[in-house]
């Protein structure tokens, strides 16, 4: 176990892809940095990938972003497993890079659920938030119309509703339930033992408490279409999304 932590500068600030940091330790799961813009995977929603370039010029490709199984606050930067690790020792300054055009898918695909989650409200019982496609299930057994729910989004997209986060604390959640959307994920805590909660907000059309990467606006979603609809459970009902084709 460390108290050592590091520091999510993605939290305040999604559109922020680079940064400079140092090597806090390096061990079988990865590289461990003071500082981050890379998003671990949680939530649903996938790791981030990217480069670290040291001051020499060595550059080290991450495959992945995850929280460190073992120690509470750490953000394990996943290397390529071919990569060439003693370049990157304990106190290394690095400059991190987020790769650009996956965060944006995520933002994109995360806001969307959101969206989504006001035209269906029933409860999350799982989701999936990846560079090609993102996917939520929801606790219900009613019939869902794909059409529908497309034209729902495009309405919510065209809008053009700033999106926006604040924390609340602990106390503020308990007070107010139906905040929480998911059944099985927890609202995310904060590392910093301050027992606060980050609520993203899309304005007049959804809050919850979310520790993912958002866009600004939803206007910036763009298009997206419901790819598929199926029916899981008697009780669960799962929507894919995609990005809607070029012209399309």
């Amino acid at each position: 176990m460390t108290d050592r932590m590091t520091e999510e500068l993605f939290r305040d600030n999604a559109s922020l892809l680079h940064c400079e940091a140092r090597v806090l330790h390096v061990d079988e799961h990865g590289l461990v940095l003071d500082r981050t813009v890379f998003y671990p995977q949680g939530g649903g929603q996938a790791g981030d990938a990217g480069t670290l370039r040291s001051a020499s010029g060595a550059m080290l490709t991450i495959i992945d972003t995850q929280k460190h199984p073992k120690n509470p606050g750490e953000i394990v930067h996943v290397p390529d497993p071919a990569a060439d690790l003693p370049a990157f020792l304990p106190g290394t300054l690095v400059q991190a890079q987020v790769d650009g055009p996956r965060r944006r898918a995520h933002r994109r695909f995360h806001t969307a659920t959101h969206l989504l989650c006001a035209l269906v409200p029933h409860p999350v019982d799982g989701c999936s938030i990846t560079a090609a496609y993102a996917r939520l299930d929801f606790h219900m057994n009613e019939p869902l119309d794909k059409t529908a729910l497309t034209e729902g989004l495009a309405r919510l997209v065209a809008g053009a509703h700033p999106v926006r986060h604040r924390w609340i604390s602990e106390a503020e959640l308990d007070d107010n339930p139906g905040l929480v959307r998911s059944m099985r994920v927890q609202p995310p805590r904060s590392a910093d033992g301050r027992g606060r909660i980050r609520v993203v907000e899309i304005e007049g059309v959804d809050q919850q408490p979310c520790g993912g990467t958002h866009v600004d606006n939803s206007a910036d979603v763009g298009a997206v279409v419901v790819t598929k609809l199926e029916k899981k459970s008697a009780m669960t009902r799962r929507v894919v999304l995609g990005f809607a084709p070029p012209g399309g």
